[in-house]
């Protein structure tokens, strides 16, 4: 997988004289030592990582634990004391003024907890602005302008004003912005921090929801653990700007790498978290072209179950049998299980998160299937495999 933003040994101090305070962190010394001793704050401490190109990665951490300070120095709204950024292989702590420049018009698009749109324009003049920046024809801004407020969903809003939207839109216009640009990365700073809680989570699955479109490098900035979870490929979590663990939310909740993240996480819900995939079991099937109802009793008999999943030779799902109708069916001296198939089979996808999949449980007389985007049965999941996973934070692996 590409990199496209890679920190070494990222360290960023405040103050008017950092290098006393660099050598003094080089000595292992804190960020409180640290202050008391020169008056200078340690914003960012010896960051290293990487960010994939196309991921969401998300910075969380507590108010002062460095992660707005970390996503500045990404476009250079702050520059790092020491250590180097590289976007796309070239470091950015290198720039001149004229690259930098270049830098943020072509290649970022930058969403803030505020929404920061000019009152005095319409939204989608708001939404020209950077395109206008860049020299863009009037045409092509125009154009350029809507498909990005069609994309946010607010198609038909474009000659109102900022004041005529609620804050959910007004922020949908701050993401449009960005993206109209056309950014490789987009940086976001507790973009949807402002808004009602509702309104919040809407935000969250229209991000997920454009992603999927768009593949764009997203650096999302959270001191929320749920919305963490959520929208997170992968986590970076934050202390006294240091970067104590990255992770998938799976990895960061259940192999915490110090006391600091286990207490973080310790009263997270699980079930917002883990997915089908983590959780299915290998399913028991049956060929519908190949076997007979006599192989499909025999499976039934040495697995002990009343059911089987019924799979072409690739594996695609066409449905479910159960023991009762193949018995009837060869009582009638019948060989083939066509007339027996049930089509009306609960399925969700591997990324689907348990909490969405516990009705279907409640109301399924078959287990879940877990099947591909072609309809590949995955594997299954059964009450048995909810609960242990609930308690594990995890499952067994289906083949």
């Amino acid at each position: 997988m590409a990199k496209k933003i890679s920190f070494q040994h990222v360290v960023k101090i405040f103050g008017n004289n950092p290098k006393t305070a660099l050598e003094m962190l080089k000595q292992g010394k804190n960020k409180d030592e640290i202050l008391e001793k020169t008056k200078h704050v340690v914003g960012i401490n010896d960051a290293s990582f990487e960010v994939n190109e196309g991921e969401i990665f998300v910075v969380m951490g507590l108010s002062g634990s460095g992660k707005s300070t970390l996503i500045r120095c990404i476009n250079r709204l702050i520059d790092v004391t020491s250590g180097s950024i590289l976007i796309d292989g070239e470091d950015i702590t290198k720039m001149n003024k004229d690259e930098l420049t270049m830098l943020r018009r072509k290649k970022m698009g930058m969403v803030f907890q505020k929404f920061a749109l000019l009152p005095n324009r319409t939204i989608q003049e708001n939404v020209q602005y950077g395109l206008e920046i860049q020299g863009v024809d009037i045409e092509a801004q125009v154009k350029k302008a809507r498909e990005s407020l069609d994309l946010v969903g607010l198609k038909g809003w474009y000659d109102s004003y900022p004041h005529e939207l609620s804050g959910g839109m007004q922020q949908r216009v701050g993401l449009a912005r960005a993206l109209a640009v056309d950014p490789d990365i987009l940086l976001m700073d507790e973009a949807f921090s402002a808004l009602d809680p509702l309104i919040r989570k809407e935000m969250q699955d229209e991000l997920l929801d454009l992603q999927n479109k768009m593949n764009k490098t997203i650096v999302f900035i959270t001191h929320d653990l749920d919305e963490a979870l959520k929208i997170g490929d992968r986590i970076a979590l934050m202390k006294d700007g240091a970067i104590v663990q990255v992770g998938t939310p799976e990895d960061i909740l259940n192999n915490p790498n110090n006391e600091y993240v286990a207490r973080f996480v310790e009263d997270v819900d699980v079930s917002k978290v883990l997915t089908a995939e983590d959780i299915m079991i290998k399913p028991i099937t049956i060929d519908y072209k190949k076997d007979g109802c006599r192989v499909g009793l025999r499976k039934m008999e040495k697995e002990s179950v009343s059911n089987l999943f019924v799979v072409d030779r690739s594996r695609k799902l066409i449905g479910y049998v159960v023991a009762d109708d193949l018995s009837e069916l060869v009582k009638k001296g019948e060989s083939s299980i066509e007339s027996a198939i049930h089509k009306n089979i609960p399925t969700v996808s591997p990324d689907t998160k348990l909490t969405n999949i516990f009705h279907l449980i409640a109301e399924s007389r078959v287990p879940v299937a877990v099947i591909d985007e072609e309809n590949t049965l995955k594997g299954i999941i059964i009450r048995g495999s909810v609960i242990s996973g609930l308690v594990r934070g995890g499952g067994e692996d289906a083949s």
